[in-house]
């Protein structure tokens, strides 16, 4: 009996992620309602606090599956020799983070979490991203004067800038990437 229950609850779980899926195809992060995820599930609004805590919860899970996916694309690919590279390798990624205001403030809220039971999808794609970088830094095409780790965590939080950026109305001129150059120039280009 507790096994058919599990099984079910799977199946539940399942439905809601995929209803939710769906709606985000549809009609984006943004739009997706608890109430459409409910309806198109057949279950009930209590169910889905059963198995999300509220919207950012499943987000979450949602998000930090599609930044999964890049993350897979760039540990694939190999480590990028020059700036411009390591710009154009993690666009599509970069694209996706700032595709909605929406999206991106929630990875920004669920980047980093208070305990270690908070940690979730998104906050594990961090990790993830600085271990990918790790390895390209390691490849030593970059300054070698300071640890691979912190050439990583530095891009890392230039990274963030340059997305935040993205939506503010007075930084709103630059591309993505004309804005990521500079600060990666200074940053992991030797001194003279």
């Amino acid at each position: 009996m507790a096994r058919q229950t599990q099984k079910r609850t799977l199946e539940t779980r399942a439905r809601l992620v995929a209803v939710a899926s769906d709606l985000v195809a549809q009609g984006g992060y943004t739009a997706m309602r608890i109430e459409e995820v409910v309806q198109g599930a057949g279950v009930a609004k209590g169910t889905f606090f059963s198995h999300f805590t509220d919207k950012d919860a499943l987000m979450d899970l949602l998000i930090g599956a599609r930044i999964d996916a890049y993350l897979d694309e760039l540990e694939a690919a190999e480590p990028p020799q020059t700036i411009e590279d390591l710009v154009k390798l993690q666009l599509p990624l970069l694209q996706f983070m700032t595709s909605e205001r929406y999206v991106f403030d929630v990875i920004l809220r669920l980047s980093g979490a208070a305990a270690v039971s908070d940690v979730g999808p998104i906050a594990m794609t961090f990790e993830r991203y600085i271990a990918i970088a790790r390895r390209w830094f390691e490849a030593g095409t970059f300054r070698t004067d300071v640890s691979a780790d912190l050439l990583a965590e530095g891009m890392q939080a230039f990274v963030t800038q340059a997305l935040a950026l993205n939506f503010c109305a007075l930084h709103g001129d630059q591309t993505l990437s004309q804005r990521l150059i500079p600060y990666l120039r200074a940053w992991l280009q030797p001194g003279e």
